[in-house]
């Protein structure tokens, strides 16, 4: 069970922030109504959520997943893969520090975002992207092998995020896309297959009672519903814009 949700506002730096899509300009004014959208359904989920301010310094603050992540008993904060991205680290560690003392850090040369890390139960996953390079995953899989967690590290073929195609439900069931389908290190777990034409849903939030899904991909929908989770849809076609998925708005724990 989830506690606590930190969230961040989205600045008018967002506009002009990294990505590496072809899907247009986001709009500021949808933007900010999806970023209260999404924080209405955490509120749903018996959560206390600290919503912090804008910081139009760092357009892309607002996916503050990158910046660590957080377990109930200790706390890694990361090293993301873009240089611009570094200092949102910085203003993050003394939030955490305000709920946890047992803190790990990601050091260069290692780089890791938060968003290439999937937690399933006690073990970790861990992506070695674009954004998160195998000197930083190692160092991941030594601090939480040290805190009694299993690890595996998993090269990605195609996605931009390990979480960009795959998200744990719970009940031992994951929800995956691409190259996630048939991958061996997920063969142990109960598979629901997000279709092509909707692998953008493949990252989603489960949040106590509910999971917490992209508006608009019926299909997937459809099969979470018959796995007899509770779904709220929100949505995300700005955040989207720039790369950005619903675990990205959030650090849970």
């Amino acid at each position: 069970m989830f506690k606590n949700i930190i969230v961040k506002k989205p600045g008018k730096s967002y506009l002009d922030g990294l990505t590496t899509t072809d899907l247009g300009k986001p709009d500021y004014n949808t933007l900010l109504k999806q970023h209260d959208a999404y924080i209405q359904a955490l509120e749903k989920c018996d959560v206390a959520i600290n919503v912090l301010p804008a910081n139009e310094a760092f357009p892309d603050s607002t996916f503050v997943e990158d910046t660590a992540v957080l377990t109930s008993e200790f706390a890694i904060i990361c090293n993301p893969g873009v240089e611009s991205r570094n200092n949102e680290t910085k203003e993050m560690e003394p939030v955490l520090k305000d709920h946890y003392t047992n803190i790990h850090y990601i050091k260069s040369p290692g780089y890791v975002d938060g968003g290439d890390v999937l937690q399933i139960e006690k073990h970790f996953y861990i992506g070695i992207s674009d954004r998160t390079n195998e000197e930083g995953a190692k160092q991941f899989k030594d601090i939480v092998e040290n805190n009694g967690y299993e690890a595996t590290i998993i090269p990605l073929k195609k996605f931009f995020h390990l979480k960009t195609g795959i998200s744990y439900l719970g009940n031992d069931t994951v929800l995956v896309a691409g190259e996630f389908i048939d991958h061996p290190a997920f063969n142990d777990y109960k598979k629901i297959i997000v279709p092509d034409e909707e692998e953008y849903a493949a990252n989603c939030i489960r949040v106590n009672d509910y999971v917490i899904l992209p508006q608009g991909f019926s299909k997937t929908y459809t099969q979470i519903k018959e796995a007899n989770f509770k779904v709220i849809e929100v949505p995300t076609s700005e955040f989207q814009k720039h790369d950005g998925g619903l675990s990205c708005l959030s650090l849970r724990f």
